[in-house]
């Protein structure tokens, strides 16, 4: 198989599959109750769901595609040791099946950068807002987000915790979620619950939105865009990195959706960039969206 599907397919179906272990994994840390908690910085804290689940994740794609750049949030050696049931083998079919443009098979495993947040809303996770909480993979080629995957370990559906996973590769397709429709002839924003700043709440006040949906972590505000809950989402800060943002950007553009700075500029995602976002970002699930929100940075 692995001589006949493009390799950014593999990829991509490695990603998923890799994502939902890092979900098992996220899961079983916080059911044995020692979260191990290290203080990174202020208002950053990092568990040993993070680091556990970075592990799998890396650990996952350097098995199988070895000239790939992995550039992760946790400062973990690439080459540290996991338990062999974390390396993930499966590549799902319903992704190495697609078809797509004979431009994607010319992408070898060293035109790859991987942009991964093992548990993005990490404060949201040691608070108990499991519902925040979203593994984050991104894969780069040329300096652009190509695809994405968000996988929701803690998402519930008729009362029952199931967990989902989002993908898409842009100009392919996309799957894991139906998208809905925000209401129409309003502007919905969502915005951080707990890193507010008066920035944020200046533009907020120009903006003068029709409703404002204060939720956490950088996954989980693109999932209140796919499913309809609000029509962007604005961060005018530096803060989010490159690993909050590749997955998400790869997702929401590829059903139309825009990310750029707050400027209006676009974030280049190379091997070589520096990893933050400094010119903060505006992610809106149309352009018309998109445009309501830059503007009152341009005031």
């Amino acid at each position: 198989m692995s001589e006949t599907v493009p390799t950014i397919l593999r990829a991509l179906a490695s990603s998923v599959a890799a994502a939902s272990k890092a979900g098992e994994i996220i899961k079983n840390v916080l059911t044995k109750g020692d979260l191990g908690i290290v203080e990174k910085g202020v208002n950053d804290p990092q568990t040993e769901a993070d680091r556990s689940a970075q592990k799998c994740i890396v650990q996952t794609l350097r098995s199988k595609f070895p000239g790939m750049t992995i550039i992760g949030e946790e400062d973990i050696p690439l080459t540290a040791s996991v338990p062999s049931e974390w390396i993930v083998k499966d590549e799902p079919g319903f992704i190495t099946s697609l078809s797509c443009p004979s431009s994607l098979y010319e992408i070898t495993d060293k035109d790859i950068v991987a942009w991964v947040d093992p548990l993005d809303g990490t404060r949201e996770f040691t608070e108990g807002f499991l519902d925040h909480v979203t593994v984050l993979i991104g894969l780069a080629v040329k300096g652009k987000p190509l695809c994405g995957v968000i996988h929701q370990p803690y998402y519930t559906e008729d009362g029952v915790v199931k967990g989902r996973t989002l993908w898409a590769i842009i100009g392919v397709g996309y799957g894991g979620f139906q998208l809905k429709p925000a209401p129409k002839d309003k502007l919905i924003v969502t915005v951080t619950r707990s890193h507010s700043d008066k920035l944020l709440e200046d533009a907020l006040v120009r903006l003068n939105p029709d409703g404002i949906v204060r939720v956490g972590g950088a996954g989980h505000k693109a999932l209140m865009l796919i499913e309809g809950i609000a029509h962007a989402y604005i961060v005018p800060s530096k803060g989010l990195k490159r690993w909050d943002t590749c997955a998400v950007e790869a997702i929401l553009e590829s059903v139309g959706g825009k990310i750029t700075d707050i400027h209006g500029n676009r974030y280049v995602y190379s091997k070589d960039t520096n990893a933050s976002n400094d010119t903060g970002i505006i992610a809106a699930i149309d352009e018309i969206s998109h445009e309501k929100c830059q503007s009152v940075f341009q005031e």
